[in-house]
């Protein structure tokens, strides 16, 4: 499998698959989380992501669910210095945005439900342009200062925040963030690809994406209207959104490639954006063991550059 990657300049080593905790308390129950999480140090890989807010909005979802349960796994495994935990502040409706009284109180709540010490990485869960960037990113270094953080991190920003984000990083002599977790996916390029990516790559700031199997689309799970039943959660979606020429002639392409590596289209995809500079650890959830087990096995698929180049062709915006 590949060697550990620094995610930014943090210092922090981790694996090329990040386990999405959205999943938790969710889709999957306590149980089924406890089994996914063991699986997943077990097979090698140590970045677990989750967030304040997962998953507030289903049915019997209050927010919270996610961190409780990891926590929960945490004091009964004792695997915490196996894991790299991120999780985020600013999305929850109890803890909205990015104001140091609101940071401060939000880690100490996290940090009770995850039942450690400190957090890995903490990041904003997204953009907050009414508190200055300055007092938010200040307030993560007070949380470095006193240990509860190791590193923080941005989520969904644009590229010009981004980028007044680390000049006033740089200025002011306050933590920069060191890894950006947006929306990228084989069918999903342009936002990310035209600024975010020469902006991270420049920067030297990790990147690990989020939705990369485009919320299952590139799994080859759905290919028809029809096969919106497949999912109450969001199949209605991914078949409105995904299902058109494009999106077809990426599956074509993904299900070619895998039959020549006797892989599946999802470990096909995830290998894609695991070869893409700039890309540290695209994250990915699982229900199942077997299907944990199914993603991880892209970390050992190397594709041709003809492979990616089949892939690029396929996937872009104007193809005929």
């Amino acid at each position: 499998m590949s060697d550990y990657r620094e995610l930014g300049r943090s210092g922090l080593k981790v694996k090329p698959i990040a386990f999405g905790g959205n999943v938790f308390g969710w889709s999957a129950d306590e149980a089924r989380s406890f089994e996914l999480l063991d699986a997943f140090v077990e097979a090698g890989f140590n970045l677990v992501d989750t967030a304040d807010k997962y998953m507030q909005g289903p049915p019997g979802c209050h927010g919270g669910q996610s961190e409780e349960i990891i926590g929960k796994w945490l004091k009964r495994s004792g695997k915490r210095d196996k894991i790299v935990l991120a999780t985020k502040v600013g999305r929850l409706a109890e803890r909205p945005g990015l104001s140091p009284e609101n940071i401060a109180a939000a880690i100490e709540d996290s940090l009770q439900r995850l039942q450690t010490d400190y957090v890995d990485l903490y990041q904003s869960h997204e953009d907050d342009r009414s508190t200055p960037l300055e007092a938010s990113l200040a307030e993560f270094g007070r949380l470095i200062e006193q240990g509860k953080v190791r590193a923080i991190g941005a989520s969904n920003y644009t590229a010009p925040r981004l980028a007044e984000a680390l000049r006033v990083s740089e200025q002011q002599h306050l933590p920069r963030y060191e890894s950006l977790q947006p929306e990228y996916n084989l069918y999903d390029r342009a936002g990310y690809e035209a600024e975010l990516e020469p902006l991270v790559r420049e920067q030297g700031v990790g990147v690990i994406s989020y939705y990369s199997l485009a919320s299952g689309f590139l799994t080859g799970k759905y290919r028809m209207p029809e096969d919106a039943g497949k999912s109450k959660a969001r199949g209605a979606k991914v078949v409105k959104t995904y299902i058109n020429p494009r999106g077809l002639r990426i599956l074509t392409a993904l299900d070619d490639i895998a039959s020549r590596h006797s892989a599946t289209p999802a470990q096909v995809a995830l290998a894609w954006l695991i070869a893409r500079p700039g890309i540290t650890a695209p994250i990915a959830s699982a229900t199942s063991v077997e299907q944990l087990h199914d993603i991880l096995a892209a970390a050992r698929l190397s594709l041709s550059g003809d492979d990616i180049d089949q892939l690029d062709i396929a996937s872009a915006e104007n193809a005929g």
